[in-house]
C-alpha cells in the first residue's frame, strides 16, 4: 500500500491516543482528523486492491470534490436552521477558526462516502441481485424531477415545529431531483441500472452510507466539538448508538445516494460546459 495510506492509519491512531490523553487539539478536531486519515487510508487501499484512486489518478476531480462537499453540506445546514434537527456544541469562538474547522469537516463527507462505496463495490456483494426492471421513460423522469422539487422545498412552506418532522424529504429529495438531470446532461446515474433490474449500485451506496454513519457517530461521540441530535418523532426515539438513535441510521441510506447524485451532477456540469477537459471522466464512480 502507498505510504500515504499508512500515514492515514497513523493519523487515526494518533487521534485516538490524543483523545485518551485529552489533548485539546484532538478533542476539538477529532472528527475531521479521523476522517482525513480514513480518506487517505481508503484511497490507498482501493489503489492497492483495484487501481482506483482519487488522490493518484483522479486528482482534479478530488480537488473539485472537497469544496463541493463543503458547499453541499452548507445547503443541509441551511435546512437545519429552519428544521432544528441537530446543533453543535464546543465550536470555536474565534470566527475564522470556526469556519476553517467547519470547512475541513464538511469537505471530508463526499470523499468519505464515495471511497467507502468503492470499497463495498469491490466485493461484488450485490452484482447478481436482480429486481423487476423499472420502466423509467421521459414522463417518469419528469415526474421524479417534480417530486424532487416538491420534497426539497416543502419544509420551508411550514413552520419550524412542523418542518422538523420533514427530514425524510430533505434526505431523499435531491436524489429524485438530480438523477434525471444527470442523465439528461450525459452524466452518471443509477437510473440505467434500475431499467435493467440491477440494484447493485444503490445497494452498495446504502451499505457505504451505514458504514460511514457508524464511523461518524463513533468519532463524533468522543469529540469535544460535536453535534447533538434533536430530531423529533420516531427517528429521534428508541435506543441509541452513541448520539444517534438506531432507527435514525435509515437516513444514511438515501443520503449516500444523494452524495452520489450531487457529485455526478457536478462532474456532468463541468464536463459538459468546460471549454477544456479540466476534470477527469467520472466513469470510475459508476
Amino acid at each position: 500500500m502507498k505510504l500515504y495510506g499508512w500515514i492515514g492509519l497513523l493519523i487515526i491512531g494518533l487521534a485516538g491516543v490524543g483523545l485518551v490523553a485529552k489533548n485539546s487539539f484532538v478533542l476539538s478536531y477529532m472528527t475531521p482528523l479521523s476522517w482525513t486519515g480514513y480518506i487517505m487510508f481508503m484511497d490507498a487501499l482501493m489503489f492497492r486492491l483495484n487501481g482506483f484512486s482519487y488522490i493518484l489518478k483522479k486528482r482534479r476531480e478530488f480537488y473539485w470534490m472537497l469544496p463541493w462537499s463543503a458547499l453541499c453540506w452548507l445547503l443541509f445546514e441551511g435546512y437545519d436552521l429552519h428544521m432544528n434537527n441537530w446543533h453543535y456544541v464546543g465550536t470555536p469562538d474565534f470566527l475564522p477558526e470556526y469556519w476553517l474547522s467547519s470547512a475541513w469537516s464538511f469537505a471530508t463527507i463526499f470523499p468519505g462516502i464515495l471511497l467507502t462505496y468503492q470499497f463495498v463495490k469491490y466485493f461484488k456483494l450485490f452484482d447478481k441481485v436482480r429486481i423487476k426492471p423499472w420502466k423509467i421513460g421521459k414522463r417518469m423522469m419528469k415526474g421524479y424531477l417534480i417530486t424532487g422539487l416538491i420534497l426539497i422545498t416543502i419544509p420551508f412552506a411550514f413552520k419550524a415545529d412542523i418542518a422538523a418532522y420533514m427530514y425524510a424529504f430533505v434526505w431523499s429529495g435531491y436524489v429524485f431531483l438530480l438523477e434525471p438531470i444527470n442523465e439528461w446532461l450525459g452524466g452518471k446515474s443509477f437510473l440505467p441500472d434500475l431499467r435493467e433490474g440491477k440494484p447493485a449500485k444503490l445497494l452498495n451506496l446504502f451499505v457505504a452510507g451505514i458504514i460511514c454513519g457508524l464511523l461518524w457517530e463513533f468519532w463524533n461521540y468522543w469529540a469535544y466539538t460535536k453535534w447533538i441530535y434533536t430530531v423529533p418523532g420516531i427517528l429521534g426515539e428508541g435506543p441509541k448508538y452513541f448520539e444517534m438513535p438506531i432507527i435514525g441510521f435509515l437516513g444514511f441510506l438515501p443520503f449516500s445516494a444523494e452524495v452520489y447524485s450531487m457529485q455526478n451532477f457536478l462532474m456532468a456540469i463541468l464536463n459538459k460546459y468546460s471549454s477544456e477537459s479540466v476534470v477527469e471522466s467520472s466513469a470510475e464512480i459508476n
